[in-house]
């Protein structure tokens, strides 16, 4: 009987196990299908597509269901049968007892003596199968975590990593070359170099890698190729920290925290006074407005900053860098959604603050770098072209192709 109820105990708890990570794979996807679509609450009410997301979740939660019944009955049959395979062992073994009493070969305290040994046996072994059971179903609980606890970092510091020094600023890229997958190269040996308080533009068609740039010099990827360097130091050889302390970055795609306005300012610099937000917010042209509402710096975003406007979204993100007030600026399409007269109003701002700062301006409007001291074009990841704005318009090349076109566009539009 213990045999039997050992083996049992195992094959079907070992069998069971698959439903049960099913069932946590399934309220997973459940759950990501409901966090997506009320993140995305606006795109799926600009479709109308309400009831697709409701019929989506249904389909998730039903597969979730289905799942969850498996296990819980496949529970309710482990517990039956090793109740089964109890009880059959122990009225055997009272009826051969029973047997022996009336034989006379047993006597009646013998019987009561069998009884309670086996139950004795039975209670441990009971929860034994209890204990083995619950363990086998937490560990395949925590398989999600055991997996992350086992993942490796893309990006690690290295053992004998450095702290980045107070420096000039100094930026050099040297032979890098890069891609997010192997199959298609993003960044194909670039070469050069942004002197301590250059403004210093890359521009660019879509996808010719622009972005990618600012995301390797923060290092949130490594090169496959190359050396990224800072004041000269490799910052492969940097720590992440220190790296990321001496760059300030405006991103295109703004994303604020569901708090107050000064809340997201101060995010830049956590000990920051009022005064020195605020002057952080007159640089970045949106302390006027800030002013103008109700509850001025205790004023609510919103989701991802959904509260606020566009051009808003970006000045807080600007006035957050500038409060940061790093050795290194990085302009990732920083006034993209800004009217002509803000966005002018800005770039008047930082051309003050960047003065004795290295700025890295990664531009599509190109209106926006006319003023850097230089200026590279990518094109599939390679470097076409370099030199001033006017150097570049002499040659007749792709940024001036890209000159005209925008040009004659802003000329349509104010016809």
């Amino acid at each position: 009987s213990i045999v039997i109820y050992i083996a049992y105990t195992m094959i079907v708890t070992e069998w069971r196990l698959k439903w049960r990570r099913e069932m946590n794979e399934t309220d997973q996807r459940a759950n990501s299908r409901a966090i997506d679509s009320l993140l995305n609450y606006e795109t799926v009410k600009y479709f109308g597509n309400e009831d697709f997301e409701a019929s989506r979740y249904d389909v998730a939660l039903q597969r979730y269901e289905r799942a969850s019944v498996i296990s819980k009955s496949s529970l309710s049959l482990l517990n039956i049968g090793q109740a089964f395979i109890i009880g059959v062992g122990l009225t055997f073994i009272v009826l051969m007892a029973g047997h022996d009493v009336a034989d006379g070969t047993m006597s009646i305290g013998d019987f009561v003596m069998v009884n309670t040994f086996l139950m004795q046996l039975y209670i441990p072994l009971n929860f034994l199968g209890f204990v083995y059971r619950e363990i086998k179903q937490s560990l395949t609980d925590m398989e999600a975590i055991f997996y992350l606890l086992t993942t490796k970092p893309e990006v690690e510091d290295a053992f004998s990593s450095q702290i980045l020094k107070p420096g000039p600023g100094r930026i050099e890229f040297l032979n890098v070359s890069f891609s997010y997958d192997p199959r298609r190269t993003v960044l194909l040996d670039v070469n050069f170099r942004v002197e301590p308080g250059q403004k210093f533009a890359i521009v660019g068609a879509s996808g010719s890698g622009k972005s990618t740039v600012g995301r390797l010099l923060f290092r949130f990827y490594d090169t496959d190729n190359g050396v990224i360097s800072i004041d000269g130091l490799d910052i492969r050889k940097a720590t992440q920290d220190s790296l990321r302390a001496i760059i300030g970055v405006v991103p295109q795609d703004c994303v604020l925290f569901n708090d107050t306005i000064l809340y997201n300012i101060a995010y830049g610099c956590p000990e920051a006074t009022q005064t020195e937000i605020e002057e952080a917010a007159r640089q970045a042209a949106i302390h006027e407005f800030i002013m103008s509402t109700p509850d001025k710096y205790e004023t609510l975003v919103g989701e991802r900053g959904l509260k606020i406007s566009g051009g808003e979204k970006q000045r807080v993100a600007i006035a957050r860098a500038i409060l940061k007030r790093p050795r290194i600026l990085v302009f990732d399409e920083a006034t993209s959604a800004l009217d002509t007269n803000t966005e002018r109003e800005i770039q008047n701002a930082l051309n003050q603050i960047s003065q004795n700062t290295t700025t890295l301006v990664i531009a599509h409007r190109l209106s926006t770098v006319i003023d850097a001291d230089k200026i590279i074009v990518l094109n599939e990841g390679r470097i076409e072209e370099e030199g001033t704005h006017t150097e570049l318009l002499l040659r007749n090349g792709i940024y001036a192709s890209m000159w005209n076109e925008q040009q004659r566009e802003n000329k349509e539009v104010k016809e």
